[in-house]
């Protein structure tokens, strides 16, 4: 990851700015002023560095368990590995070159992992570190590995190759010995077919001189190590997958690709000694059974009471068409077929102890599923699955959106965890989870954190994301509100969103009232209140509006009355104006497909469990046979009782505590007489102005007799409907939008703030706003569409020259506009329940180049100005009227009048659009700083965020370049090349939070957080889990003293006499590459265990295991004296006892 030097940064800028003077930051004001905000942040505070990965490894391809450090390992198709151990404790690495895992083999105990790649490497990795490394890696040449055997407590690591061969890896020093089983000398002499890739390696329990080897052709070989050759072969007509082992090492199991698997004793060479097909219909004939699907993979596992274990994945006779992949556990004589919701990739057996010698004990299956985790309890009836604590469900619907809040009230979590604690599945298995190694990290930090995700199916999430770890807090389902089973007619009335018509496309939250507001693609809205008591809403409030305006051809008639205007027309006919209609109702269903909605809200009574229950529902309506634009940029202000949603067209303000809509506008009318765009109407016939006085649309917005006061009633456009009719085409792209633009090439031409100098827009080369369109809409058009991309509520000066302070709402566009409209609420209480809340255009601040990404407010100290909230409350409490509006009094605003007039600048508004950052001086609308962020690529996320040493401006960069600008300075502080190339997914679910932190989706089933603040990477190495903790390996089995003294029981091998390079000679130079890692002790140095401390604790390992061998020595020794003794004992016996006749004794 490569850090720019701020200096060079500078230097760059400098040389650019011959071609384009708006690149250096231009300061343009007094001395005096300049030093009135002293800027605390500087470039040291910045640094970018991964944090932590959460959510399900994707497209995982291998797995493996130590059963002594209850450690867990997935390897993934892109060389990703993810450990898991207890609750909390997880670890994401990623080996270079991206290849496949194919294979994981831990080295038990001793915190190392070995990773085998499809690119035919192998590779060592140090867990003992919080941040794993690897450091030996060995690349085949000439061979292509296909399964790798590591046996417990050796050093020596077996490698099957594509061509049949096994070599031998030492992999303290990684080398390879010279040692090699030859695959023609492993099957018959006689046997012409070569045998195929090695599919098992495994030595057997009882004798570590004896190899099985499973060769994919249906040959098994029992190969004998020390006089190099095979002891038994065992022939079977049918490819194998996988061999399992008996523990007492003279029996195998082999599954076969028919379906059937074969139990073979290792003395019996000729036939198996029981051939299986568990799935298979068994004919009355005594035919063959029918052949199934291929068994994958079996596991053998032995317990001291009762029967063993027989457990395999796949197998399924070929006529169960539709059924969900399964695991079989066979007990007895009882077979329980366990379904599962995705294709099996691994599983394993969880046993009790790590000796495969020992009765196995099974005691749970870990079930590696292509999207899941599932651990089943085998010790329990009915086999339960455990409860899984690793957030893995963040995939559970795709994700469309997500939002990142760091510094959240206190209290917002642990009510969030009470309500979702109800929402908890029953079924589970009482034990703990059986994945438990590891320690949790000691970090000190003290603010919570929440992550919101929304999903296709219309879910939100809520995530408890605090301390680097990530637990779902609470679900909550927009689609109840809606009915599901939608009529056939209203079908065809949802744009092109019939797949997932109930997705999240925008979320706004505000965590000190806990409203919650959602729009989904189906132009709907929903506004949700918190509460911790359950309640049955009888019939679902609803608004229904037509957000569609239209520039028509005719004169309109004067802008002075009250008149409005609505455009019908009628499919192939030339757009009319009809005359001032009323309201029409909602029930209405136009020939031409007016006023329906998208989706039809439930009209039964909805049941709202505790948590977020439903307050408003608004939906845009279908106009004229068109279907409602996607809703592009939503904000909340609970203070203020408002939600704001706009589209490519215009904008609506609803008010949810009167449940009606106070503004519908198109974007247009907001500028009045003073749109600096002259957009023209699509007909070149006759051209018409656009009407001015924005003060008439204002007069009539706040005219409360037509106002809509019912919940179902519909609010038209206040005024001349001024804005092209588009035909489908999507809007702009905008931050947090569903449908980006698919290409995000960093050439692509943007729009120029500047109006067009000639009557023609297309004579201005940089007016051309080339973004994914539809190619039906015309230049014109292009020019014409201006939709709302941001929104910002403050109090603040609402006009140039203003000296007292009044709620405003800030306007972006897509064109790089900034209009504010003023707000005039009533007084809090009865008043506010019914008197209307008036709205007033107050025209254009500023203009930028590009969409309008974020605005912000900084008072004169430049300290952030957060937007007034009102505290939670409990809405169903029927408390008096009085309690109630003492809790619901409004946060009283930070700025004094008296010193914003000593200062006269009191307020200073940060506007950072696609391209550019802009700092105006508020009342008096200057603006004071100026900086051009990008010229060749385009923001897709930026945020005005909270720092403890300051405030300054976040830019995620559609190149992949993350940037930091002081604020209101706009100084770069850091710009770093973080994603070289950027994806959809990536640019829609970027998030910046406070503090430091920011989040993305890094595949479809993950989240990637990362941190931008150098104080966070500093204390990371300590938040960080421990993976490998000191644990004492479980003693070996007692082999018995009859089996001592008569020999039998586990027969040990000296591996190092014959792999070692003294017998085995050095292996081929050109076979494999060995390659030092970066985990070695360069790279080591830094981390926080530290080589040392490694190399001391292997020191006290190694005295452990010496001091273990002397003990086991003198154990043997005491155990030979004592035969002797007892030998000699028997002799004297024997002696004294010889000549004596059987009468004598």
């Amino acid at each position: 990851m490569k850090k720019f030097n701020i200096r060079k940064v500078l230097d760059g800028l400098k040389e650019a700015s011959s071609s384009s003077s708006s690149s250096t930051p231009s300061v343009q004001v007094g001395p005096q002023e300049n030093n009135l905000i002293q800027e605390t942040l500087q470039s040291e505070h910045f640094q970018l560095c991964k944090t932590v990965r959460h959510g399900f490894p994707y497209q995982p391809s291998s797995m493996a368990f130590d059963p002594v450090q209850k450690i867990l390992a997935i390897g993934t198709q892109n060389g990703a590995l993810r450990l898991f151990g207890c609750p909390g404790v997880e670890c994401y690495c990623q080996h270079e070159s991206g290849a496949a895992v194919i294979q994981l083999q831990f080295l038990i105990n001793e915190g190392a992992l070995v990773s085998a790649l499809a690119d035919d490497s192998v590779h060592l990795w140090n867990l003992r570190q919080k941040r794993p490394a690897v450091l030996h890696s060995l690349k085949f040449n000439k061979e292509r590995i296909t399964f790798c055997h590591l046996p417990f407590q050796s050093k020596w690591l077996y490698i099957g190759t594509e061509r049949g061969n096994i070599h031998i890896v030492n992999v303290e020093s990684f080398m390879l010995s010279g040692y090699v089983i030859m695959w023609n000398k492993a099957i018959e002499l006689s046997s012409k077919a070569h045998p195929g890739p090695v599919v098992h390696i495994s030595d057997n329990p009882m004798d570590e001189g004896k190899l099985i080897i499973g060769f994919e052709s249906g040959i098994v070989v029992l190969w004998d190590l020390k006089s190099k050759k095979a002891d038994y072969r065992y022939t079977y007509d049918e490819a194998i997958h996988s061999v399992a082992w008996h523990h007492e090492g003279k029996q195998f199991i082999c599954s076969h690709s028919d379906g059937t698997l074969t139990i073979w004793n290792i003395r019996g060479q000729g036939k198996p000694i029981q051939t299986i097909t568990p799935h298979g219909k068994q004919p009355k004939d005594g035919k063959k059974p029918e052949s199934c699907k291929p068994i994958l993979k079996v596991e053998y596992k032995t317990t001291r009471i009762g029967d063993p274990f027989i457990i395999f994945s796949g197998g399924l006779s070929y006529d169960t068409v539709g059924r969900r992949p399964c695991l079989t556990v066979m007990h007895g004589k009882s077979i329980a077929v366990l379904e599962m919701d995705y294709p099996i990739v691994d599983f394993l057996t969880l046993c009790e102890t790590p000796y495969p010698n020992d009765f196995q004990e099974p005691y749970a299956v870990v079930v590696l599923l292509e999207k899941d985790l599932v651990v089943i309890d085998l010790a329990q009836n009915g086999y339960p699955i455990f409860e899984n604590p690793y957030p893995l469900t963040i995939h559970e619907s795709p994700v469309t959106c997500c939002e990142y809040f760091a510094d959240c009230p206190v209290d917002l979590i642990p009510a969030l965890y009470s309500v979702g604690s109800r929402q908890k599945r029953q079924g589970y298995s009482k034990k703990e989870w059986p994945i438990s190694g590891g320690n949790w990290g000691q970090g000190t930090q003290s603010y919570s954190e929440i992550i919101i995700t929304g999903h296709a199916d219309g879910t939100v999430k809520f995530w408890d994301a605090s301390a680097i770890m990530l637990q779902v807090l609470y679900k909550l389902k927009t689609a109840k509100v809606f009915d599901r089973n939608r009529s056939k007619e209203d079908k065809g009335s949802t744009e092109g969103s019939d797949e997932d018509p109930f997705a999240i496309q925008i979320m706004a939250f505000c965590p000190e009232s806990r409203m919650l507001c959602v729009a989904g693609v189906s132009a709907n809205v929903i506004i949700y209140r918190f509460s911790k008591l359950e309640v049955t809403t009888e019939v679902v409030q609803l608004l229904e509006l037509r957000m569609q305006y239209e520039l028509n051809e005719m004169e309109s008639p004067d802008g002075g009355g009250g008149e409005q205007t609505s455009a019908h027309p009628t499919p192939g006919a030339s757009p009319q104006t009809s005359g001032p209609p009323s309201h029409p109702s909602t029930s209405s269903n136009n020939s031409d497909g007016g006023n329906i909605p998208c989706l039809k809200v439930r009209s039964t009574p909805l049941k709202q469990s505790a948590g977020f229950q439903v307050d408003l529902v608004v939906q845009s309506v279908w106009v004229s046979g068109e279907p409602p634009q996607q809703i592009t940029s939503l904000v909340l202000n609970s203070s203020y009782g408002l939600v704001v949603f706009g589209n490519s067209n215009g904008l609506a303000v609803v008010d949810y505590i009167q449940k009606t809509v106070v503004l519908n506008l198109g974007t247009v009318e907001l500028y009045g007489s003073n749109d600096p765009y002259q957009r023209q109407p699509r007909s070149p016939r006759k051209t018409r102005q656009p009407s001015g006085g924005l003060c008439d649309i204002n007069e009539y917005s706040a005219t409360s007799e037509d106002r809509c006061k019912s919940p179902t009633s519909v609010l038209m456009s206040h005024s001349n409907l001024q804005q092209f009719y588009n035909g489908g085409g999507r809007g702009a792209k905008m931050s947090r939008k569903l449908s980006l633009p698919t290409e995000l090439k960093p050439d692509l031409v943007l729009l120029s703030v500047c109006p067009p100098r000639g009557s023609n827009p297309l004579d201005h080369r940089d007016n051309s706003f080339s973004r994914s369109r539809s190619s039906s809409v015309t230049s014109i058009d292009k020019e014409a569409r201006e939709a709302i991309s941001s929104f910002h509520f403050c109090e603040t000066f609402a006009r140039k020259g203003d000296c007292t302070l009044t709620p405003c709402l800030y306007v972006g566009t897509s064109l790089g506009s900034v209009l504010v409209l003023a707000l005039t609420l009533p007084a809090a209480g009865e008043q506010r329940q019914l008197q209307p809340v008036i709205i007033s255009p107050t025209g254009m601040l500023v203009r930028l180049k590009g969409s309008i990404m974020r605005m912000a407010f900084l008072d004169s100290t430049g300290s952030l100005l957060p937007s007034a909230f009102e505290p939670w409350y409990e809405p169903n409490i029927t408390a008096d009227g009085e309690e109630r509006e003492k809790i619901r009094k409004r946060r009283p605003v930070s700025v004094s009048p008296s010193s914003s007039q000593e200062l006269n600048e009191s307020q200073l508004a940060v506007v950072c659009s696609e391209k550019q950052a802009k700092v105006i001086s508020l009342p008096s609308q200057t603006c004071i700083y100026k900086h051009s962020i990008t010229e060749n690529s385009f923001i897709l996320r930026a945020d005005v965020v909270q720092m403890n040493q300051g405030v300054c401006l976040a830019c995620f960069c559609a190149n992949g370049h993350i940037m930091t600008l002081s604020v209101p300075g706009l100084r770069p502080l850091m710009d770093v090349n973080y994603l070289p190339l950027t994806d959809m997914r990536i640019a829609r679910t970027f998030c910046f939070t406070n503090l430091g932190q920011a989040m993305y989706l890094c595949s479809p089933t993950e989240i990637q957080r990362i941190t931008y603040s150098q104080e966070t990477c500093e204390n990371l190495q300590e938040m960080l889990g421990e993976l490998f903790t000191p644990v004492e390996t479980p003693e070996a089995p007692n082999r018995g003293f009859f089996k001592g003294l008569f020999g039998g029981g586990a027969q040990s091998l000296d591996r190092e006499e014959l792999f070692g390079e003294i017998a085995a000679g050095k292996a081929s130079r050109s076979l494999a590459q060995h390659i030092p890692g970066p985990g070695g002790l360069e790279g080591m140095k830094g981390a926080a265990s530290g080589i040392v401390g490694d190399l001391a604790r292997a020191r006290i390992a190694l005295d452990e295991r010496g001091q273990k061998l002397g003990e086991l020595d003198e154990r043997t020794a005491a155990m030979m004296a004592s035969a002797d003794s007892f030998s000699k004992h028997a002799h004297d016996m024997m002696l004294k006892c010889k000549d004596k006749k059987w009468y004598q004794f």
